[in-house]
């Protein structure tokens, strides 16, 4: 599945069908609304939440490492405390997708640390990583701790515990790298 447009489609409709099975009513927004592909309603929770998902798909052939284009996603901040991702990796072969269910300011902060440490990497030669952070990518394996955690929807994104990687937690409170202007964990940063 090479054509962007079908795989953004393949990985957008199956997240719907996983939303349906874990008791979310979902409709996709059909790009009406910037941020968010679904929209969806959990009917199996009795005061009824609604949460807005942006989803991320990639092809998973098994011969490379899995990333996501996330540099515009930086600044984006959750508006809302019901703000998601779910990143997709669609395999080619008879296995099946992979979901990591994650709220939108860790996607933030993650996207920023693992751009930010690429970047400023005292190993790297001089001058070689100046790729600005529109262009960062993001390996599934910071999602890691987010697969399957459809549970979570359910929650407000502050309450969610930080599932991202220990040495990200040591960037962030470090000197070299840090937090993005305007990150709401800037404040106070969480435990992980």
């Amino acid at each position: 599945m090479a054509d962007t447009k079908l795989v953004k489609s393949a990985g957008e409709h199956w997240t719907c069908a996983m939303l349906a099975r874990h008791g979310w009513a979902p409709a996709l927004t059909r790009d009406g609304l910037e941020r968010t592909d679904i929209l969806a309603v959990g009917t199996h929770i009795p005061y009824r939440p609604t949460v807005e998902v942006q989803v991320k798909a990639a092809t998973d052939p098994g011969r490379r490492v899995i990333s996501w284009h996330l540099g515009r996603a930086v600044y984006a901040y959750a508006a809302s405390g019901h703000e998601w991702f779910v990143f997709v990796t669609l395999p080619e072969t008879r296995l099946h997708p992979r979901a990591f269910v994650v709220p939108r300011d860790h996607v933030c902060a993650a996207t920023w640390l693992s751009h930010e440490s690429w970047r400023t990497d005292p190993q790297a030669a001089p001058g070689k990583r100046n790729a600005p952070v529109s262009q960062a990518r993001v390996a599934a394996e910071v999602w890691a701790g987010y697969e399957d955690r459809w549970y979570l929807l359910g929650s407000e994104t502050s309450e969610v515990p930080v599932l991202l990687p220990a040495w990200m937690h040591e960037r962030a409170a470090g000197d070299r790298v840090g937090l993005p202007e305007g990150h709401p964990w800037n404040d106070v940063l969480p435990q992980w």
